[in-house]
């Protein structure tokens, strides 16, 4: 049965968190309060393997205490994380507030995607997920135009203002109805758990596209996040341009609304092998020039493509749940996209420490790959789906 008040309290929690009111500069915040780019990319390969440690303990106990509890739980820790990022001014002041947003991120994850499917049904998710990652970046678009009209240069206030959005999105939580189908009898946990776990490692040909698309994963965050910013610094571009440019990229994220659309016409499979092409000849661009124009139109193709071809990927990732612990088997693929992230960012912060131009080259490689991976083992599956 459809529940419109979740789908519309999920909304509003998706707009809050996107309130990420330093995004434009979070690279250049950490480096001003110390941090190098391989100290950022250490803490954030430390992250995904907490996350990583975290996940299935966490989608255990969410399928066992109800998705709304869980939702409650993860947005107090993600709140309590922006309390300490808006204070910290160290290396360990950062790792912890990376600790406790790895605990959040583990929490999350899945329970925020079941909510909204079993919300809405199959028919709607993936225009459900596309307007979800909308409302989403409606608020980093908000968020970014805050700061380059008032915290430009007052980043702590920026810091400060992020952490009043992601207050108010965990009140919210307080307002959803669970959505957790009642158990019908009691199991063994532990043995429930490690039967998934074995029934889902054999979908070796799903288990490729989900590597390939953390891989892909991991490539967004790095460029767009981390690089962009001082990709734009050598093109001659201040503080406030890149504000005004992450409401660009911004706006285009909004695309995702027509992610459906995008996918129905474009053929599912020849979606996402031509987002993994052009993102790698984006990156090799990037790599390329000191053209301020050419750079953040690379970065705003990346981030529209990936707005359109997400939602996508979270419906398949979702019809592809068979067990009643829809939390678990949803953390257990998650457990293998973090398993890569944490090893993928930590080489291409490492490769950008030695060579920017050379970390570019590299996440248009992974990207090709992908892209082979994709072509050479995934298209029975996307022709099935």
């Amino acid at each position: 049965m459809k529940n419109r008040r979740n789908i519309r309290i999920m909304y509003a929690i998706a707009l809050l968190q996107g309130m990420v009111f330093y995004a434009p500069v979070a690279s250049l915040y950490r480096q001003a309060r110390g941090l190098s780019l391989g100290q950022i990319a250490l803490i954030e390969s430390i992250s995904f393997i907490l996350s990583l440690a975290m996940e299935l303990p966490w989608g255990i106990v969410a399928d066992r205490i109800g998705y709304r509890r869980t939702m409650i739980a993860g947005c107090g820790i993600f709140a309590l994380s922006k309390l300490i990022f808006w204070r910290a001014d160290s290396f360990t002041d950062f790792f912890w507030e990376r600790v406790l947003l790895s605990a959040a991120v583990a929490a999350l994850s899945g329970v925020d995607e079941s909510i909204l499917y079993l919300s809405c049904g199959d028919d709607e998710s993936q225009k459900v997920f596309g307007r979800c990652g909308a409302f989403s970046t409606a608020g980093l678009l908000l968020s970014a135009g805050a700061f380059s009209l008032w915290m430009a240069d007052d980043h702590a206030l920026a810091a400060l203002a992020t952490l009043a959005a992601y207050a108010l999105a965990a009140a919210l939580t307080l307002g959803l109805q669970e959505v957790r189908p009642p158990e019908r009898e009691r199991r063994e946990p532990v043995r429930a758990f490690f039967r998934l776990l074995g029934s889902t490692l054999r979908q070796r040909r799903f288990l490729v596209l989900v590597v390939c698309w953390a891989l892909y994963g991991v490539v967004l965050s790095t460029v767009c996040t981390w690089l962009s910013q001082n990709q734009y610094l050598r093109c001659g571009m201040s503080g406030r341009a890149m504000g005004w440019v992450y409401i660009a990229v911004s706006v285009v994220s909004l695309s995702g609304t027509f992610s459906q659309r995008f996918t129905d016409r474009a053929g599912r499979f020849r979606a996402a092998l031509w987002v993994l092409l052009l993102t790698g000849a984006a990156c090799v661009t990037l790599a390329l020039t000191r053209r301020a124009a050419l750079s953040v139109g690379c970065i705003l193709f990346m981030e529209g493509s990936s707005a359109l071809i997400n939602p996508l990927m979270s419906q398949v990732w979702n019809r592809q749940v068979t067990s009643p612990d829809r939390a678990t088997q949803l953390s257990i693929y998650a457990v293998l996209d973090e398993a890569v992230s944490a090893g993928g960012t930590l080489v291409l912060g490492r490769a950008a420490d030695v060579s920017l131009d050379g970390a570019f080259c590299l996440c248009g490689a992974v990207c090709f790959v992908c892209a082979i991976a994709v072509a050479a083992w995934c298209r029975g599956y996307f022709r099935t789906k």
